[in-house]
């Protein structure tokens, strides 16, 4: 009873405000990620471990199976953004895909049912299991210009290679409703805490270095560039890699010339997490942004930061069992439940004047 009270404060906290928005003459925009729990296809990859999610594989993933997860992850991501803006979000960053036709099967079945209008972006990277990050894009709300990917070099604790996933730069502009405005957003699946937090964290830590080289390379060209850092971190926001490698601030006030806010970290300390383990919430799935786009002015007419929102809707959530109120994943222990996947999506709002 708790938990749905706490569904429904926030979802009339967030129309009120998207009520005032728009009264006040306010363009808003969706920008979110989301961890889609290995979306696999049923076809072996070369080169990648997928063989769990082949028809005789550990998961038994066959054709029913993947149809129903790309449905699922398609109405998932159909809905975000939906509590301000009909059109949903302008773009979405994914993490756990195995391929670029796993992306293009998503958006097929999101543009064909749910009236949206997405395109993928995926560049392979050397993850040992064959998941990559990616990038959903609204062909009307965003144009992309150049998209890179930066591969991390880094070494376990006893000198084996991390082979883990690319960093995807995706730069390009928001558009409609005014001029187009350039942002930059950087895609993330930083390496696992496998071995234990401590032990694995120096993966990380090498992980916020490369993001914050990326973010530099990007302020060398455009000084005032308005960038995001999005993904599944692996850590949560008052952990080393991101409270001291990035150096995302809690606070605003905090946050220094060309620094970063971390839009997260104050949810956590309410408890409100984007996935459950062993019984208490952690918030890996953040969203990061810089100075420029957190502190311009409204009445300069660009873009600026408004708020951010765990999607915790009831359809995510598992509603009975020793599981109550936690993500309502697509498999668990090996047994199918159809569900959705073990994180939350993240997102935030972006707004500006009309």
């Amino acid at each position: 009873m708790k938990r749905t009270f706490i569904y429904l404060a926030v979802a009339l906290t967030i129309v009120a405000v998207a009520v005032r928005a728009q009264e006040h003459g306010q363009h808003v925009r969706c920008i979110a990620f989301y961890n889609l729990e290995n979306l696999f296809d049923t076809i072996h990859d070369e080169g990648k471990n997928d063989y769990e999610y082949l028809p005789d594989g550990g998961n038994k993933w066959t054709a029913l199976k993947y149809e129903n997860k790309v449905k699922n992850m398609a109405y998932a991501v159909s809905q975000l953004g939906t509590d301000v803006d009909p059109r949903g979000a302008a773009c979405v960053g994914v993490a756990e895909v195995e391929n670029i036709g796993c992306l293009k099967a998503l958006c097929a079945e999101a543009n064909s049912k749910y009236n949206r209008r997405l395109k993928p972006i995926l560049l392979e990277g050397p993850d040992r299991r064959g998941v990559d990050v990616g990038f959903l894009y609204d062909t009307v709300l965003f144009k992309p210009v150049k998209v890179t990917g930066h591969e991390l070099k880094a070494h376990y604790a006893d000198g084996g290679v991390i082979k883990t996933r690319l960093q995807l730069l995706v730069s390009g502009y928001l558009m409609g409703d005014g001029k187009p405005e350039k942002i930059h957003v950087i895609v993330n699946h930083w390496p696992s805490r496998y071995g234990g937090e401590l032990s694995s964290r120096p993966g990380r830590d090498t992980a916020a270095m490369l993001c914050m080289h990326i973010c530099d390379s990007i302020y060398m060209k455009e000084p005032k560039a308005k960038i995001i850092i999005m993904g599944d971190l692996n850590d949560d926001p008052y952990n080393h890699s991101c409270k001291d490698v990035l150096k995302a601030r809690k606070y605003r006030e905090e946050v220094e010339p060309k620094g970063y806010f971390n839009t997260m970290w104050q949810m956590l300390d309410r408890g409100i997490g984007s996935l459950a383990y062993n019984g208490s919430w952690n918030l890996f799935d953040q969203i990061i942004i810089n100075e420029p786009l957190l502190n311009e002015k409204l009445e300069n007419g660009n873009w600026t930061y408004w708020k951010a929102q765990i999607f915790n809707k009831p359809f995510l959530t598992v509603q009975e069992g020793k599981d109550k109120g936690t993500p309502f994943r697509t498999t668990k222990a090996g047994v199918w439940q159809n569900g959705y996947g073990d994180h939350y999506p993240t997102m935030i709002y972006l707004i500006r004047k009309k």
